[in-house]
């Protein structure tokens, strides 16, 4: 059964940093496609960041600007998003998502080609 946890949110205030962590299970996590998504109230979920499954390739989402990292470790079957910078408009839920199949550069994005989900963290940037 493959499980994904999320943690490493909270309340942070603007310019302040957070890294988040997700921790996969039930599946080798080599061979998944990563990625993190977000979601903020009335908002539509939105692509932050996508890490291949050789390690080899990242992208990321259009509104990422710089400020977000996105890293694995697959010894330790965690996924980390580290982001610099906070700003009250990243105020989200943060999900990390596992997708079975190899992905091309242009669906990375797509929230439909991933088939796994944790349950989410969310981030408050608040001062």
């Amino acid at each position: 059964q493959v499980q994904l946890v999320e943690s490493g949110g909270g309340l942070v205030q603007p310019g302040g940093s957070l890294r988040l962590s997700c921790v996969a299970s039930g599946y080798t996590f080599s061979d998944y496609e990563m990625g993190w998504f977000r979601q903020a109230p009335g908002k539509e979920r939105e692509f932050i960041a996508h890490f291949s499954w050789s390690g080899g390739m990242t992208e990321y989402g259009d509104s990422v600007e710089g400020r977000f990292t996105i890293s694995r470790n697959n010894a330790e079957n965690t996924l980390y998003l580290q982001i610099n910078a906070l700003k009250p408009v990243d105020t989200a839920v943060y999900y990390c998502a596992a997708a079975v199949n190899r992905l091309i550069t242009s669906s990375v994005g797509m929230a439909r080609m991933y088939s796994y989900w944790g349950q989410g963290t969310q981030v408050t940037v608040s001062s």
